[in-house]
């Protein structure tokens, strides 16, 4: 008998310990093919039927992205399905999706949302398929439904704030740790998570170099990337590691004593979403991020006039190969000097006494 799974119904059969089940749209359609799969002789019986639909591809991609990405991709590709579904039946044999209903879906998105937010969902989409064309049981079908055309994009410029702006903002932080880790954020034109998940192992006083490990790579691994240590970071990061009230594998840690802070307290940041917001007020300047830091820092070497190879090789922008081949044929000391030339005018020493915390004894 067919069975229900959400609006479609299951048409299922077995034969000596073996199952086959084919979704459809109605009982009565069910119970048709059933009636057709038992008169069915068995050599014709034991042949393939494809009995995968949208939602078993889904969920079983999801399933694989769940470990392989970060929480911040796997959610994007969770919403990709769900907005899908609503345009596209989640119980159709895969073999039924065509290139028009992925068009009609990309299309819609582009009008309720952006061009940009439509091809983004293209390319999730795209990828899902190509792993179901690999790894899903059955194997999804070729060409690719999915590779249909990109929308136009209307592309903002991003903010990038000026150095001046920056320095504003440097000199109305008060708590010695967020100045140090703004600092990291300047000199290494760092990512959000890189600082946050910076360790004092990874920190090597010795060489003069810190280690960075990043998840912006092709393969979603997280991989380390050895950058210079300039001489004004290694005196902060040096005075801040003395300081600090308690110890902690992570370099930066909570130590806000707000109610709804104190669950996290000594552990690693995750987000900080208002500091930023809030020093940029202090400072009366435009509000910019973490990560417009690292593009203001990138600005300002290519103004200074250094190569793009310098700049590339410090940003870690490209592929794991393309990395690779840049620091190996420039050199980490050639970004140094460069990276030395960042140093700011107030002595640390100074910073770290107006915050007002006590070297630990």
């Amino acid at each position: 008998m067919p069975f229900k799974r959400g609006t479609k119904y299951i048409g299922q059969t077995r034969r000596q310990g073996k199952r086959k089940e084919k979704v459809f749209r109605t009982k009565k359609e069910a119970l048709a093919w059933e009636a057709e799969m038992r008169k069915m002789p068995e050599e014709d019986w034991s042949g393939k039927t494809n009995t995968a639909c949208l939602f078993d591809w889904a969920q079983a991609y999801l399933s694989f992205c769940k470990n392989k990405y970060v929480p911040k991709v796997y959610k994007e590709k969770q919403t990709v399905f769900r907005l899908f579904f609503k345009e596209v039946d989640p119980y159709m044999p895969t073999e039924k999706l065509t290139p028009a209903m992925v068009l009609g879906y990309i299309q819609k998105q582009q009008t309720k949302r952006s061009g940009n937010a439509a091809n983004k969902d293209r390319k999730n989409l795209v990828a899902a398929w190509n792993w179901g064309m690999k790894y899903f049981t059955p194997k999804l079908p070729s060409p690719n439904p999915c590779l249909v055309e990109k929308m136009s994009e209307k592309r903002h410029p991003r903010y990038v704030p000026p150095l001046k702006d920056f320095l504003k903002v440097l000199s109305c932080v008060d708590d010695f740790q967020d100045k140090i880790m703004l600092l990291v954020f300047f000199h290494l034109a760092a990512r959000r998570g890189e600082v946050f998940r910076l360790k004092v192992s990874d920190l090597d006083f010795t060489h003069n170099r810190i280690r960075l490990f990043t998840r912006k790579r092709k393969n979603g691994d997280l991989e380390p990337d050895w950058l210079p240590m300039t001489l004004e970071l290694r005196d902060g990061l040096e005075q801040w590691l003395d300081m600090r009230p308690i110890d902690s594998e992570y370099v930066f840690i909570c130590l806000d004593q707000y109610r709804f802070c104190r669950d996290h307290y000594g552990e690693p940041f995750q987000y900080r979403l208002k500091l930023m917001k809030r020093l940029c007020e202090k400072a009366k300047v435009k509000p910019f991020g973490f990560h417009a830091i690292r593009h203001m820092t990138a600005t300002w070497l290519f103004d200074q006039g250094y190569s793009l190879g310098i700049i590339q090789a410090l940003l870690r922008h490209s592929s794991p190969s393309t990395t690779e081949r840049y620091l190996k044929k420039i050199g980490l000391e050639n970004i140094r000097k460069p990276l030395e030339e960042l140093s700011l005018s107030t002595p640390l020493s100074e910073a770290a006494e107006n915050s007002g915390l006590q070297k630990a004894v």
